[in-house]
C-alpha cells in the first residue's frame, strides 16, 4: 500500500496536469511557427518550380529557333552554290573569264 509519504515523492517526480499544459502549449506555439515556415517553403519552392517551367518553356523556344535557323543557313547555302555553278555556266557560254581579284 501506498503512505502519504510515497504519494508525496510520486508528486514531486511526476508531472502534473498543469506541467503537461505548459508543456502542451509550448509544443502548440512552436508547431504554428514550423507550419508557418513550412508553408513559406512551399510558396518558395512554387515560386522556383514556375521560374524553372518558364526557363524550361525559354530554351525550348530558343532550340527551335536555332534548328529553323539551321535549316535556313543549309537551304540558302545549297541555293548559294546552285547559283554560283550557273554564273560558271553561263560565263563559260558567253565566253566570260570570272577571274578572282
Amino acid at each position: 500500500m501506498l503512505n502519504d509519504q510515497d504519494i508525496n515523492k510520486l508528486t514531486s517526480v511526476l508531472a502534473t496536469k498543469s506541467d503537461i499544459q505548459e508543456v502542451r502549449d509550448d509544443l502548440d506555439s512552436k508547431f504554428l511557427v514550423l507550419k508557418s515556415d513550412i508553408q513559406d517553403v512551399k510558396k518558395d519552392v512554387e515560386g522556383l518550380r514556375e521560374a524553372i517551367q518558364g526557363m524550361m518553356v525559354s530554351i525550348d523556344n530558343l532550340a527551335k529557333v536555332i534548328s529553323d535557323l539551321r535549316l535556313e543557313y543549309a537551304a540558302i547555302s545549297t541555293q548559294l552554290t546552285r547559283h554560283e555553278r550557273w554564273i560558271k555556266q553561263i560565263a563559260e557560254k558567253v565566253g566570260l573569264n570570272l577571274a578572282m581579284e
